[in-house]
């Protein structure tokens, strides 16, 4: 799907980050793009996590970067496992720094460098011991 925010060159980058991101652990991330939606952003970025993640993963440590470039709006949202071990600061931190690069139209560095930090967090407390499933795939969803 052709995205004015992203080349493919650069969607098929951010596949590559999201897979180089959980060959560190056990979680999951998931990048959603929406350009759909006008009002309500965060109940659908909701529906699209539960869709797309949640309870989808055997630690339930997936995570969810919903972005809406128009809107200039970002969701992260963690399932359950994310939630009891992972600290809201660390997400709140991230959500600033994506939203401000995203300010100087710098979407997918932004992107890019949040996908590979959560990689490094999730590696703290879902440490890859061994054989790695991938539980959920690493394309990113349009709407």
């Amino acid at each position: 799907m052709m995205n004015r925010f992203l080349t493919d060159q650069q969607i098929a980058s951010l596949v590559e980050a999201i897979q180089s991101a959980e060959s560190l652990s056990t979680g999951e991330i998931r990048v959603h793009i929406d350009s759909t939606t006008d009002e309500k952003i965060a109940e659908k970025a909701f529906e699209v996590f539960k869709t797309l993640c949640r309870d989808k993963t055997t630690e339930k440590n997936a995570v969810l970067f919903h972005v809406n470039f128009e809107q200039k709006y970002l969701t992260i949202i963690g399932d359950t496992g994310i939630h009891e071990k992972v600290h809201q600061s660390f997400w709140d931190h991230l959500h600033d720094y994506i939203t401000s690069e995203f300010a100087k139209k710098n979407f997918y560095p932004a992107l890019k460098s949040a996908i590979l930090k959560t990689g490094i967090e999730l590696k703290k407390h879902f440490p890859s011991t061994g054989k790695n499933i991938n539980e959920l795939p690493d394309e990113i969803t349009f709407s």
